[in-house]
C-alpha cells in the first residue's frame, strides 16, 4: 500500500502537468523547438520562448525531452512563481512550496539567483532564504548519512526575479546536455556536442548520407551524426540525469521510455569518415570508436583536408563539416584568412553536390556567396561566430 507520502508525491508532483523550459544556446532556439515537437511522447505543444523553448507536460515528458533533446543546455521544471517586495514575504511563500516533494532529504543543494528590475535585488540574501526554507521543509526527512553511504547528491535550484515577480525552478538534467556520455576528453578549444548538433541539422544532415569530417578534433561532428544516423537519443549513454533522483521519479516509466527508443535504432547507418592532420588526434577518436559500438561505423584517417578527395572514401555525396583553427587557435587573422580561402577553394572543386557547413570567424571571409548559400550567427566558446551553409555547384 502507498505511504501518504508517496501519494502527496503522485497528487501535488507525477500525477499533474508541470510547465518546462528548455534553455539554448542564442540562436538555436528554432532548431530546439523542432525537435521537441518530433520528439515521441511529448504532451503539450512546445512553443519557442526568449532564450529557448517552453512546453507543459507530465514528469515522464521531462524525462523525455531530456533523453531525446541534441540541442537543449539544460531543461527546467517550474514550481512556482512569487510576487513579493519584502523579504519576510518572500520567506513566507517560499516555505511554502512542498521542496520534500521535489527534492531528495540528502540532496546537495546548488541555488542560483537572477535578479532585473526588483526591489529585493541582494541575491545572497535570496539564496539563504530559499536554503532556510527548503532546509526547514527537509528537517523531517533528514537522517544521519554513515561514511559509506553513496555520494551526495546534487540538486540545482533556480531563482529568477523580474519586476518583483520570482520564478522559482529546479533543474531536470544535472549535468549540461551537452555531456553525452561517450567522451570523456575533448581537444583544444572542442565545440560542444549541443551546437555540432545544432550545426549538422543546419547543414540539412539526415543521417542518411555520408558525412565527411575532415578536421575532426576530437570527434565531435563525426560521433554526433553517428548518433543521428542510428537514431540513437543523445542521451542515450548519460549515467545520470538530476530528475533520477527526485521522489516522483519511477524508474518502469524511465524504463519504458528507452524500450520505446531503442526500438527505432537504425541498424544499418551512412558510413561517417573522421580525418585531422594529427595522427595523435586521430589515435585518440579511433580509440573511442573501439570503445563504443555505436561508433563503429566512424572510419578515420590521418590527412591534410587539402590533400583528401571524396572520392577516397565515398562514391556517393553527402555532407561535409568543417571547424577550422581561428581567431586565438590560428594565432593571426591573416593565416586564418589565408586558410579558409583554401577551404574554400578545395571545397567548390572536389565537393561539387555536396551540402556543407563551415565555421568562419566573419563573413568577410568568404569572397564569393553563390544562391542557396546562408549565414547563421552561432556563438562557440564566447565567440560570436558565422555559419556558412548550403550546396556547392555540380
Amino acid at each position: 500500500m502507498a505511504s501518504s507520502f508517496e501519494k502527496r508525491v503522485k497528487r501535488h508532483v507525477s500525477g499533474r502537468l508541470h510547465d518546462f523550459f528548455v534553455i539554448t544556446a542564442p540562436e538555436i532556439e528554432r532548431l530546439c523547438h523542432q525537435e521537441l515537437t518530433a520528439a515521441p511522447g511529448i504532451g503539450g505543444a512546445p512553443g519557442l520562448a526568449p532564450g529557448g523553448v517552453a512546453f507543459q507536460g507530465k514528469l515522464y515528458d521531462g524525462y523525455i525531452a531530456n533523453l531525446y533533446s541534441r540541442t537543449a543546455t539544460r531543461i527546467l521544471m517550474r514550481i512556482g512563481t512569487i510576487v513579493a517586495t519584502r523579504f519576510d514575504r518572500l520567506s513566507k511563500k517560499l516555505s511554502e512550496i512542498p521542496w520534500e516533494l521535489y527534492l531528495p532529504f540528502d540532496a546537495a543543494r546548488q541555488i542560483h539567483v537572477i535578479t532585473h528590475h526588483c526591489r529585493l535585488y541582494h541575491k545572497d540574501a535570496i539564496a539563504d532564504i530559499l536554503e532556510n526554507s527548503i532546509r526547514g521543509r527537509l528537517s523531517g526527512e533528514i537522517a544521519e548519512r554513515s561514511a559509506g553511504d553513496a555520494e551526495v547528491i546534487s540538486q540545482r535550484i533556480l531563482v529568477r526575479g523580474m519586476d518583483d515577480c520570482f520564478q522559482v525552478s529546479v533543474d531536470s538534467s544535472g549535468d549540461l546536455l551537452y555531456k553525452r556520455g561517450l567522451k570523456i576528453t575533448g581537444g583544444r578549444a572542442p565545440i560542444r556536442e549541443t551546437l555540432a548538433a545544432a550545426i549538422l541539422m543546419l547543414a540539412g544532415y539526415t543521417g542518411r548520407e555520408p558525412l565527411i569530417d575532415p578536421m575532426c578534433g576530437s570527434g565531435t561532428f563525426s560521433i554526433e551524426a553517428a548518433l543521428m544516423g542510428q537514431n540513437i537519443p543523445p542521451g542515450w549513454f548519460r549515467s545520470s540525469f538530476a530528475f533520477m533522483d527526485w521522489p516522483g521519479f519511477r524508474p518502469s516509466q524511465w524504463r519504458h521510455i528507452r524500450n520505446e527508443a531503442e526500438k527505432n535504432f537504425n541498424p544499418a547507418p551512412c558510413p561517417v569518415f573522421a580525418s585531422d592532420i594529427s595522427q595523435d588526434v586521430c589515435n585518440g577518436l579511433n580509440e573511442l570508436v573501439n570503445t563504443h559500438e555505436a561508433l563503429r561505423h566512424i572510419q578515420t584517417f590521418q590527412r591534410n583536408f587539402l590533400d583528401l578527395s571524396p572520392a577516397d572514401m565515398t562514391c556517393e555525396t553527402g555532407v561535409v563539416v568543417i571547424n577550422p583553427p581561428y581567431g586565438k587557435r590560428m594565432g593571426v587573422r591573416r593565416e586564418s584568412h589565408a586558410l579558409i580561402h583554401d577551404i574554400m577553394k578545395k571545397l567548390k572543386s572536389d565537393y561539387r553536390g555536396w551540402k556543407f557547413a563551415l565555421v568562419i570567424p566573419e563573413r568577410t571571409d568568404i569572397q564569393q556567396i553563390f544562391s542557396g548559400w546562408e549565414f547563421h550567427p552561432i556563438y562557440h566558446g564566447g565567440l560570436k561566430l558565422e555559419l556558412l551553409t548550403g550546396r556547392l555547384l555540380s
